[in-house]
């Protein structure tokens, strides 16, 4: 049985990765992430403490369990702070990345990198796995960057890019665009919500379950996964409204120029998903049933 080592076990993602394999047992799993594990569950697999961003640590723990592959699944993604924190967000985005290429390439393992459709400006979306990065904003270019040294690694490797990630897990470092938009329909509070973006949103299963189905087919290249529903942001919140029946009335559509945000965002990225659906049987959920899926979750359901 391969073993899989995941960066980042503690966010979104991860967590969605844990519970995969938990459930399948299809792979030995070690957790790494940094600070003290926040999955609920702490039988059944290794967790360890990994900071990416210390070189000699993440030689040590990866020299220690010997991973067939390595899921990388942590970055700095917040797309404002990237644009501010400049150096951190490189360090984390890219540096962090060239470290981990290093030690695949001396060990022979697996490398499975996540990234996303901000390395693209949106001026034609959906995008096929060949289309030229050209990123708007500087986590869109840590993205592209990271990508390329990918790219160049001399181990074997794929990059999965993903879109506006969404679901639910106990221990929550940060929401996501669902969770905020039903919490904040919730609290009748007026909600000013971007007409002029348009994405296909990714349920954290769907994109657990890919990476993972990465490593078992050891796929070489890059795939897009996200869900298979194009909306614009408005219209996202709209069918959040709908499916938990509360009041659109609260929403008011404005145009990205409006928010003031520090960094730029692509109008219209989207996936063309057939390269995925083909190489990895890749059986993408609508968005009403992602919600479904999550409702389940917040109710306590498996």
């Amino acid at each position: 049985m391969k073993t899989v080592l995941v960066t980042g076990s503690n966010g979104l993602l991860g967590q969605k990765i844990t519970e995969n394999i938990l459930l399948n047992q299809q792979f030995n799993l070690v957790a790494t992430s940094k600070g003290s594990n926040r999955y609920p569950i702490q039988e059944g697999y290794t967790y360890a403490e990994m900071d990416i961003l210390d070189a000699g640590q993440v030689r040590n723990v990866v020299a220690k369990y010997k991973p067939d592959a390595i899921i990388h699944t942590a970055a700095m993604t917040n797309v404002d702070t990237c644009q501010v924190e400049k150096e951190l967000a490189h360090a984390l985005n890219v540096d962090a990345v060239k470290t981990l290429v290093a030690v695949c390439e001396t060990m022979n393992i697996q490398l499975v990198h996540l990234s996303t459709d901000f390395v693209f400006d949106g001026a034609d979306g959906p995008y096929e796995e060949s289309a030229k990065p050209n990123p708007l904003s500087y986590y869109g270019e840590t993205k592209a960057e990271a990508e390329a040294v990918v790219q160049n690694a001399h181990c074997r490797w794929s990059i999965i890019r993903t879109i506006l990630v969404y679901g639910i897990v106990k221990d929550m470092s940060r929401s996501n665009i669902v969770l905020w938009a039903k919490n904040a329909l919730e609290k009748a509070a007026p909600l000013n919500v971007v007409n002029d973006q348009w994405r296909m949103p990714t349920l954290a299963e769907d994109l657990a379950w890919a990476c993972l189905k990465a490593v078992k087919k050891d796929v070489t290249g890059i795939y897009h996964i996200s869900g298979k529903d194009m909306m614009s942001v408005s219209e996202l919140v709209s069918r959040v409204a709908d499916y938990f029946g509360l009041d659109k009335g609260l929403m008011s559509e404005v145009s990205s120029a409006t928010l003031n945000q520090s960094a730029a965002r692509p109008k219209r990225t989207g996936f063309i998903l057939d390269k995925a659906i083909r190489d990895l049987d890749y059986k993408p959920h609508s968005f009403e049933e992602g919600i479904a899926i999550l409702e389940q979750q917040m109710a306590g359901k498996p």
